[in-house]
C-alpha cells in the first residue's frame, strides 16, 4: 500500500524501554480555558462529530436496523438485510453471518482534513461483531473508497471473529494506516472535505442476539508540521486519584499479545482510567490469567484490545471501544490543543491518556526514550508541571511521575521530531483517549464541550 505520512509508525514501535477522589485544587495564574498559545494549535484544526441521540440515529439511512430510544439511545439489528460469508484471515474459518447496516448523513468537516480516526461505543455479545467504514469526499469533488476503519468484537471465543484492522487500502490519494485515514501527499493541498460513516452489524444466522451501537463518530484534523509548540500558561493545580499499574511487570507474559507487557502501554493506561471510574473485569473475565501474575486486569485489557492484523495492542479506536464495553462508559479518540485543555478536563474529574514520542533527554525523569508511548495525565502541580501515571515504570509504586510541563507539552503536541539517528520522524500531534461516564455531570459535559466533544 502507499504509505501516508506515517503517524502510525510512531505506534508501530510503541515499546517503551523503561530504566477515587480529587484532592484539593486551586486556580493558577490563568484560567484553564483551553485557549491555545497560538492560532495554529487551535480547535479549528480538529473536527469532532459523533451520532449518539435517538434523533441522530433516526436521521441516518438504516438497512435492517432499528433505532432504540431510552436513556442511552442506539441502533440494533431489527430484520437482517441479508446474509454474507466472511473468511477470517486470522483463523481461516469461513462463516455465514446475518447483517444490517446504518449510514450516517454526510458530515461536512469544519476542518478540510489530512487525517481522520473513527471511534465507536458498542456492546457485541459473543457471536456478534461490527464493521465501521468511512465514505469520504475529497476537496476536488471525487470520492474515497469505502474504507474499513475496523472490524470489532469485544470477545475472542470460538464463535467470534478476530478483531482486526485492514491493510492494503489506498486509492493513490489517501490510505488507511491501521486505524487512521491519511492523505498521502498533504503538500498537494488535497484534503478530506466530508464523510459518512457506515456501521454494519453482524450476527450468526437465526440468533436473536445483536450488537448495540451507542456512539459512532470520527475526529478529522489538519495539524501542520511542527517540531515545537508554544508553551501554555499553567491555570490549574490538582490531582485525581487513579490506580497505578506498570506494564513492565508483565514483561514476558502472554507474548502472543504484542510480545508481552513491555509493549502494553496503551491497554495498561486504559485499564487505569477504566478503574478510576469504578469499573473493572469480573472474576470470570480473569479466570484465564495465570493466578501468579499481579494485576491480571492488565493482561485482560491487552487481550481485549489486541488487533490481530496490526499484531499489537496500540490500535487507538480499539482501546476506546474496549473502555466502552464497561457499564455505562463513553470514549473517544481526539486531539487536544494544549495542556490547558487537559487542565479543563482534570478539573472536571476526567483524566486524559496522551500519546507521545521522545528521546530520553527530551523528557526529564522518564529514564527512557520511545518511538511511541501512552501515559495518563492525572493532575498538575502548583507550578503547572504534569502529574502522569506512566506505565513504563519498573513497578506499580513508581508509576506516578511528575514531568516538566514544557517538555511534556512539546513531545505530545509536535508532529515532527528527530530520532536518535537524527532522522526526521513523526510525532502524534496531540492525540489522546478520553473515557468518561455515559451520564456525565453538568460540569463534565461542559468540560468535554470545551475541548470539542459532545
Amino acid at each position: 500500500m502507499t504509505s501516508p505520512t506515517s503517524r502510525r509508525t510512531v505506534l508501530a514501535a510503541a515499546v517503551a524501554v523503561a530504566a477515587g477522589a480529587v484532592v484539593s485544587s486551586s486556580s493558577g495564574p490563568a484560567a484553564a480555558s483551553g485557549v491555545a498559545a497560538r492560532p495554529k494549535q487551535g480547535m479549528h484544526l480538529v473536527d469532532n462529530r459523533a451520532w449518539t441521540s435517538h434523533a441522530e440515529w433516526r436521521s441516518g439511512a438504516g438497512n435492517g436496523v432499528r433505532a432504540q430510544g431510552g436513556r442511552r439511545p442506539g441502533i440494533v439489528i431489527d430484520r437482517p438485510a441479508g446474509t454474507t460469508s466472511y473468511t477470517d484471515p486470522h483463523t481461516n474459518r469461513t462463516a455465514t453471518w446475518e447483517y444490517a447496516s446504518w449510514t450516517s448523513p454526510a458530515h461536512c468537516s469544519t476542518v478540510p482534513a489530512t487525517e481522520a480516526v473513527a471511534h465507536w461505543n458498542a456492546h457485541t455479545p459473543a457471536g456478534t461483531w461490527l464493521q465501521v467504514e468511512l465514505l469520504g469526499t475529497y476537496t476536488d469533488g471525487t470520492a474515497t473508497p469505502a474504507y474499513v476503519m475496523g472490524r470489532w468484537t469485544a470477545g475472542d471465543g470460538d464463535t467470534d471473529i478476530r478483531r482486526t484492522s485492514v491493510d492494503g487500502q489506498s486509492d493513490g490519494k489517501s490510505s488507511i494506516s491501521t486505524d487512521t485515514f491519511a492523505i498521502d501527499t498533504p503538500a498537494t493541498g488535497l484534503r478530506l472535505a466530508s464523510y459518512r460513516l457506515r456501521v454494519t452489524l453482524y450476527r450468526l444466522p437465526g440468533s436473536r442476539l445483536t450488537p448495540t451501537v451507542w456512539r459512532l463518530g470520527a475526529m478529522a484534523s489538519d495539524i501542520p508540521d511542527r517540531f515545537t509548540v508554544d508553551a501554555s500558561t499553567p491555570g490549574f493545580a490538582g490531582e485525581l486519584v487513579v490506580p497505578s499499574y506498570s506494564q513492565e511487570i508483565h514483561k514476558g507474559q502472554y507474548p502472543q499479545y504484542d510480545n508481552g507487557g513491555e509493549a502494553w502501554c496503551s491497554p495498561t493506561s486504559s485499564q487505569m482510567i477504566i478503574e478510576h471510574w469504578g469499573r473493572q473485569p469480573n472474576p470470570a473475565d480473569l479466570a484465564w490469567v495465570d493466578p501468579s501474575y499481579a494485576d491480571p486486569q492488565v493482561c485482560q485489557a491487552a487481550r481485549q484490545t489486541y488487533d490481530y492484523q496490526y499484531a499489537g495492542c496500540g490500535n487507538w479506536p480499539f482501546n476506546a471501544a474496549y473502555a466502552a464495553t464497561y457499564r455505562d462508559m463513553s470514549s473517544v479518540v481526539t486531539r487536544l490543543r494544549s495542556l490547558n485543555d487537559v487542565e479543563t478536563l482534570v478539573r472536571a474529574g476526567i483524566p486524559a491518556i496522551t500519546s507521545q514520542s521522545f528521546l530520553a533527554a527530551e523528557l526529564t525523569g522518564a529514564g527512557y526514550g520511545t518511538a511511541g508511548h501512552l501515559m495518563t495525565v492525572t493532575g498538575f502541580t502548583a507550578e503547572g508541571d504534569v502529574i502522569a501515571h506512566d506505565p513504563a515504570a519498573p513497578d506499580d509504586a513508581a508509576v506516578r511521575r511528575v514531568y516538566k510541563r514544557r517538555e511534556f507539552e512539546n513531545v505530545w503536541l509536535r508532529t515532527k521530531r528527530h530520532n536518535a539517528s537524527g532522522k526526521v520522524v513523526s510525532g502524534t500531534g496531540g492525540v489522546c483517549y478520553l473515557y468518561w461516564p455515559a451520564y456525565p455531570t453538568a460540569g463534565q459535559r461542559k468540560a468535554l464541550a470545551a475541548v470539542g466533544i459532545r
